[in-house]
């Protein structure tokens, strides 16, 4: 690749929108920079959407004929960073912020994964026309956006004992069965008119037809024509056990061989084909992994002695003492309420996903050896975890349970993450500006529930949040 590769794969959409043009398109003239896009009271600039897509195209050095029209292409990575915007606001709106600590991490760890010190690494990113404190700024808004949706998950995803029964009652013969799969979106905006849906229903009827008759591979199709942010990776949705897969036609994916799809789908946010690329067996209890992970936390506990706000006033305090530079062992030893853990500095040796609650698992989970979480809420008070280690082991039966709940967990918080991300966009003002810097949102009378959003422009009306499953029936 020409872009730098990333220590996590959730960093490296960013990179691809963030990285820079070669150094010989940046020696030459520049034109005089204009608005984008305006998202609330942020803009997006014609330079970063142009540098964004100049390193799509690199991505694709090669490969032009598979990438859409310009115009598309355009509007799918302008899509891309009003999300990222509308993240990072939001993000910021809670109080989420990336310590120096963590930044510092992230660049060792992206230097590392590219067997480059962090001097190399600046130097690979001037030739590219990168300049080092840009490419810092794109790592502190991917760490920001990933404690947003740890902090979103915090509370809102339950696996119940039932369905974990449920799954456990099939495990034998699902746990085996791993699907590789691929989906096209043709997306309809919130509360879609009759005429709206209609036209959805005929371009994706369209889209299939094409697959059908051979005139374009699936692949080709999800790039040109789907209205996902993953359509530039061929609307590619990596490997999933059955758990994972939705259950509304999670038994239709099981009768497909590979290279077959199903749909068109309805679901909230428009129409979608699903591809089944590939299946694999892996032996259950013996090839199967599940994740372990070790870490230290601090825990102030919410009891009749301590409300909520003095609990998370004393977490606060303490986050700020970490960001200072204070020693994690050191201080969960003098402060945490966890009794068990405080005399070994808050370690907690090591753990399933779900061995101290799902919430809890998602949190280490999204944490980077070395890295620190924000303050998060559980059952017992307001916590601080700082992850310090993973590894992989042998799905036995023990762990089959721990191994089937996480990934139900998994597939929850992604339809409840995506259904965030479309309100939050729906809700949003956002005004594209063409070539010149003219708004091409029309103007029409608002009402006051209208206040804080556009007209409804097709660049509204086809975009849809990130995410996999978009569609979920």
């Amino acid at each position: 690749m020409r872009s730098i590769r990333l220590l996590q794969l959730a960093l490296l959409p960013i990179l691809l929108l963030a990285g820079g043009v070669s150094a010989q398109d940046a020696a030459a003239p520049q034109p005089v920079d204009r608005i984008a896009a305006v998202v609330n009271d942020d803009v997006i600039l014609r330079s970063e959407l142009d540098r964004a897509i100049a390193n799509i195209r690199a991505q694709y050095a090669g490969r032009e004929n598979q990438l859409p029209p310009d115009e598309v292409l355009e509007r799918q990575v302008l899509e891309r960073l009003i999300l990222l915007r509308l993240q990072v606001a939001r993000a910021t709106e809670a109080g989420i912020t990336a310590s120096d600590q963590d930044l510092e991490r992230a660049v060792q760890g992206v230097a590392q994964q590219n067997g480059m010190s962090v001097d190399q690494l600046r130097a690979r990113l001037a030739q590219d026309g990168m300049s080092f404190q840009e490419f810092r700024d794109s790592l502190r808004d991917e760490i920001i956006t990933q404690k947003l949706r740890q902090s979103f998950a915090q509370g809102r995803i339950n696996v119940s004992e039932s369905e974990v029964e449920a799954a456990m009652a099939t495990a034998s013969a699902t746990a085996a069965q791993q699907f590789h799969l691929a989906h096209i979106l043709v997306a309809t905006p919130e509360g879609a008119s009759p005429e709206q849906i209609a036209t959805a229903q005929k371009k994706i009827e369209g889209i299939k037809g094409l697959i059908d008759r051979g005139e374009m591979t699936f692949a080709a199709a999800a790039v040109r024509y789907s209205d996902s942010p993953n359509a530039l990776e061929s609307g590619d949705l990596g490997w999933r056990s059955l758990n994972e897969i939705p259950p509304s036609f999670a038994a239709a994916i099981q009768q497909l061989q590979p290279g077959q799809m199903i749909g068109p789908i309805r679901g909230p946010s428009g129409f979608q084909l699903v591809q089944l690329v590939d299946t694999r067996t892996v032996a259950p209890g013996s090839g199967d992994k599940v994740t372990q992970f070790s870490a230290r936390q601090i825990l102030v506990k919410v009891d009749d002695k301590t409300d909520d706000a003095a609990a998370k006033a004393k977490i606060d305090t303490l986050a700020a003492r970490l960001a200072g530079g204070a020693d994690f062992a050191k201080l969960a030893a003098e402060s945490s309420d966890d009794t068990t853990t405080r005399r070994r500095g808050g370690d907690l040796g090591w753990f399933g996903a779900d061995t101290y609650g799902t919430a809890f698992g998602m949190q280490v989970a999204a944490l980077a050896d070395g890295q620190t979480s924000a303050p998060f809420r559980t059952d017992q008070g307001w916590v601080i975890v700082q992850r310090s280690g993973s590894r992989e082991i042998a799905a036995g039966d023990e762990n089959l349970r721990a191994q089937i709940r996480e990934t139900i967990g998994r597939r929850k918080l992604e339809d409840e993450w995506n259904r965030f991300l479309r309100e939050m966009r729906g809700e949003a003002y956002v005004d594209v500006r063409d070539a010149q810097g003219n708004s091409t949102t029309p103007l029409l009378q608002e009402t006051p529930k209208q206040q804080r959003k556009t007209a409804p422009t097709r660049e509204m009306q086809d975009a849809s949040a990130a995410g996999r499953f978009l569609g979920t029936p």
